[in-house]
């Protein structure tokens, strides 16, 4: 069996990373990808995706990216089920992320900004 998700996309939101009570750290972020084909109206829609990061992954991307940085992901879906307080059943879906690339981050713009300016 395989369960393998491989994402590029760029950051919602600025990540914000919490600690668990056993010390674990955690981050959930979501990642707007672009869909390679055009609606029938000739737009392009994007899909919202929740990924969770944990320790490393999670301080990493908590210290170098902000939103709508640019980040390649690899991991795998985890679904899991819970009731919330009215009774109705529900389903959270995420990628829980095992590796992680900067493909840009504020800090390389920053930085190919100096460069271009002969800084």
């Amino acid at each position: 069996m395989v369960n393998v998700v491989m994402l590029i996309g760029r950051l919602v939101r600025d990540p914000e990373i919490v600690e668990c009570e056993n010390g674990k750290k955690i981050s959930r972020i979501t990642l707007a990808v672009n869909r390679k084909f055009k609606s029938s109206d000739g737009i392009y829609h994007t899909d919202f995706i929740d990924c969770v990061l944990w320790n490393n992954f999670a301080v990493n991307v908590n210290e170098y990216c902000k939103k709508g940085d640019l980040i390649g992901v690899r991991g795998r879906i985890q679904i899991e089920s819970f009731e919330k307080d009215d009774g109705t059943k529900r389903k959270a879906i995420d990628v829980v992320v095992e590796s992680l690339t900067f493909l840009t981050t504020a800090k390389n713009k920053e930085q190919l900004i100096e460069l271009e300016a002969g800084c």
